[in-house]
């Protein structure tokens, strides 16, 4: 391993064994051994969220596991007891030890509903990449928009941005990148344009991911806690979540198609784009993709009148397609497991604080109530971007959305004028997304900046216009219709 990576790895590790090990008077309340216990175990996962000295995913399943083995009902047995202050391990628990987490809500986190609905949407955009149909899509989107330069750009954009709602951003924007590449190619090297078009791809992908709750991880964690039966249950369901957050994708993206064209003008009038490959319905198995994909689409906007939650539907296609021999166990290896993982670690952390109530000591600790409500909603939302520029949008939505939820719990009254804890919540997940400055900040602007065509400049000034731009309409958005 790196020297860096060691130190990385050091700094991440020793500060929250120091956290573990130190007196509970440093605490400015009271707190529990197993509070304690995760308040390091939230500060390990910071760290190695924002350091990165080993991938993001495996800090998500260490999360799981030191919560099993230091906070659960499972537990190391000898950690079950506390050490009197002659430093003798006493017969008995000590009542300050607090509140065990039973261990099945610790592993049922990888099998949360919500983990199912991603793991639908990945099963989808693999299957829709196999049988050419995110192609198709894109051959079919881009044909009306004609050949005008500003036109194929707005294009890009459409089709870049349907797919991320339906599809991984990032293999979204490897596909459109794949068509872009020889579109670039045929562009002068002196005009501005495809640096436009360069962009356009990461810009469209990050904001069309707000469209549906699959769309980007950040809006699946909000989901989970919004919707979770044992806690807030607000029951929205995934067409409500279209209702409000496709218009606001759209009003963003025709203000990131002007902003483009005003920043990176085009020299050449018109651009001839070419996509050979497409969707093909030339067999059975074709017709089932094609139909399959319709039906789970209409199940997830007509959640409402079927009765089938969205969690339920995102099974559909799984089902099918591994009945009928069209996802195979070859398929099954291209699942982003990764991606779950990571939500699931935030999910523990959330069960972490709220089982051994760390949240409800937090809370009543920090003077919440005398704060202005409006500072802590864009607060938050401002907070959660600037931290998601520099570290994934995904681990930065599972650090705070957990938190402020908690917060939210706690002055409910304030936020009711401004739509509730759905505002406060929602309000992180959009703005984990907008966080798109850095070619670090997302894996669509890294696939973007890695082909050459962008400058790192060119990026950040974008990247923050649009972003401040989207912040901005989302909780005006948000504010306005009461949450959702």
């Amino acid at each position: 391993m790196e020297k860096s990576k060691l130190i990385k790895l050091a700094i991440a590790l020793g500060i929250p064994m120091i956290i573990a090990l130190m007196p509970a008077t440093v605490f400015p309340f009271d707190i529990s051994v197993v509070e304690q216990r995760i308040v390091a175990i939230f500060a390990f996962a910071a760290l190695m969220w924002i350091l990165e000295p080993i991938p993001i995913w495996t800090t998500s399943v260490s999360i799981i596991v030191l919560m099993l083995l230091t906070t659960s009902t499972s537990m190391f047995k000898p950690l079950c007891y506390v050490l009197t202050p002659d430093g003798k391990i006493p017969t008995e628990v000590d009542p300050t030890f607090g509140k065990i987490i039973p261990y099945k809500d610790i592993m049922a986190t990888f099998a949360d509903p919500i983990i199912m609905l991603f793991m639908g949407g990945f099963v989808l955009a693999i299957i829709a990449s196999k049988y050419k149909l995110d192609a198709g899509i894109a051959k079919a989107i881009l044909k009306p928009f004609g050949t005008k330069s500003p036109m194929v750009l707005l294009g890009f954009i459409v089709v870049t941005a349907i797919c991320s709602m339906f599809m991984s951003n990032t293999a979204t924007s490897a596909m459109m990148l794949t068509i872009l590449s020889p579109v670039l190619a045929t562009l002068p090297t002196s005009g501005k344009g495809r640096i436009a078009l360069a962009l356009s791809i990461p810009v469209a992908a990050n904001v069309g991911g707000i469209g549906t709750p699959i769309g980007t991880p950040p809006n699946a964690v909000a989901m989970k806690f919004l919707n979770d039966p044992e806690g807030l249950n607000l029951e929205i369901s995934f067409g409500e979540w279209m209702l409000y957050m496709v218009p606001l994708a759209l009003i963003i993206l025709f203000i990131a198609w002007v902003i483009l064209q005003k920043m990176f003008p085009f020299t050449q009038k018109t651009i001839e784009i070419h996509i050979e490959d497409g969707f093909q319905l030339k067999d059975t198995k074709s017709w089932i993709v094609l139909i399959t994909f319709i039906v789970t689409i209409l199940l997830w906007v007509t959640e409402k009148l079927t009765g089938i939650n969205s969690n339920v539907v995102a099974l559909i296609p799984l089902g099918v397609f591994a009945v009928t021999g069209i996802f195979s166990k070859d398929d099954l290896k291209k699942i982003d497991w990764d991606v779950l993982w990571l939500v699931a670690g935030g999910f523990a952390i959330g069960v972490g604080l709220e089982k051994t109530g760390l949240a409800e000591h937090l809370v009543q600790a920090i003077p919440f109530g005398s704060w202005p409500t409006m500072l802590i909603i864009i607060g938050s939302g401002l907070l959660c971007c600037v931290m998601s520029t520099f570290m994934s949008n995904s681990a930065t939505a599972a650090l705070l959305i957990p938190i402020l939820l908690a917060v939210g719990k706690s002055i409910l009254p304030l936020l009711e004028p401004y739509g509730g804890i759905s505002t406060l919540l929602i309000g992180l997940a959009l703005s984990a997304s907008f966080a798109m400055a850095l070619p670090i900040s997302t894996p669509p602007n890294a696939l973007a900046y890695a082909k050459g065509f962008i400058k790192q400049k060119d990026m950040a000034m974008v990247g923050i216009v649009v972003g401040v731009i989207a912040i901005a309409l989302a909780y005006v958005e948000l504010i306005i219709f009461k949450g959702l």
